[in-house]
């Protein structure tokens, strides 16, 4: 899903950014980071495929009051501190329904009008207000598609801000797609991650390709829980939803075992490890982070680095 969303939002294009950010989109703050390194992202693609040695990038992350709504103010504080600069965003859980969906047998060019009328009944966003997408898993064995659904008027909004301050907007992603760049090795890997508030989400990466995601309620805390929280059932619980994954992974996808399983998890995450660790045969690690979120926006900056995004093609 490359640019995607914005194929029919491109007339902003015309101004010559002096800098590269990547944003994380959250519900109430943008987090903004800006890599140390020189040059641009082009010529640091090797930033996306080299091991994971590589990470993180060096830069700063902080993040600026958004209440969902206010993209003039948001992008005012941003150009004030940065100038005109090429955006990569992430959107957090709030800005977008992730559906799979039956993959329509149609010809490619008609595949997003057929899927708009698949989904239609299952999304909160009125026909007329849907800005579409979708992208594919190499594991193709369901017949199923990841379809991405967005409210249209607000991704205008943001694309008629992001014109009017001089950004160029490289690309729109979603959490999801975003954990292709922690990882570029063989090695398939699990990583559960947790925004503060949101649904907890299990997804499994391999050479820079998502291969499988899932959310899961009942953890939206988990960062507040104290490590006797996490020690008196908390961790006992997340690991059964782990193995769920991991079973799925295997036994419907017909795939190895995952190589490890990564947490990027607030709170008492370094006390998690050990109480995940003794039920499973993977090395289960910590990805170090100073937020959640602020990983985020530099899980969108390294999207600059390479086209790490498959999908729809409109």
């Amino acid at each position: 899903m490359k640019n995607g969303f914005l194929n029919k939002l491109t007339f902003w294009r015309q101004n010559i950014p002096v800098g590269e950010l990547g944003l994380y989109v959250a519900a109430d703050s943008i987090y903004v980071f800006k890599s140390n390194v020189g040059g641009t992202a082009e010529q640091r693609a090797d930033l996306a495929t080299e091991p994971q040695s590589k990470f993180p990038i060096e830069g700063v992350s902080y993040k600026i009051a958004f209440d969902g709504d206010n993209w003039t103010e948001a992008f005012t504080a941003i150009f004030d501190g940065h100038g005109a600069a090429k955006l990569q965003i992430v959107l957090g859980e709030s800005f977008y329904q992730l559906i799979a969906a039956d993959k329509p047998n149609v010809p490619a060019e008609e595949l997003k009008q057929a899927l708009l009328w698949s989904v239609k009944d299952l999304v909160s966003e009125p026909v007329s207000n849907i800005q579409l997408d979708y992208f594919e898993s190499s594991l193709t064995a369901s017949g199923k598609i990841n379809v991405v659904v967005a409210n249209k008027q607000q991704l205008s909004n943001l694309a008629q801000v992001s014109e009017e301050k001089g950004f160029v907007i490289a690309g729109i992603s979603i959490e999801e797609l975003a954990m292709t760049t922690i990882f570029q090795d063989d090695l398939s890997h699990m990583i559960v991650s947790h925004v503060s508030g949101q649904e907890l989400l299990l997804t499994v990466v391999k050479q820079g390709e998502l291969l499988m995601q899932r959310r899961v309620r009942g953890f939206t805390q988990i960062d507040k829980a104290s490590a006797q929280d996490l020690e008196f059932g908390l961790a006992d619980n997340l690991s059964l939803e782990i193995q769920r994954s991991m079973d799925y992974f295997e036994s419907q996808l017909r795939q190895a075992p995952v190589g490890s399983i990564d947490l990027l998890i607030g709170g008492e995450y370094q006390a998690l490890v050990p109480l995940v660790s003794q039920n499973f045969n993977q090395n289960v690690n910590a990805i170090q982070h100073d937020s959640v979120s602020s990983h985020f926006s530099m899980m969108s900056y390294s999207l600059l680095a390479g086209s790490l995004l498959t999908g729809g093609k409109a």
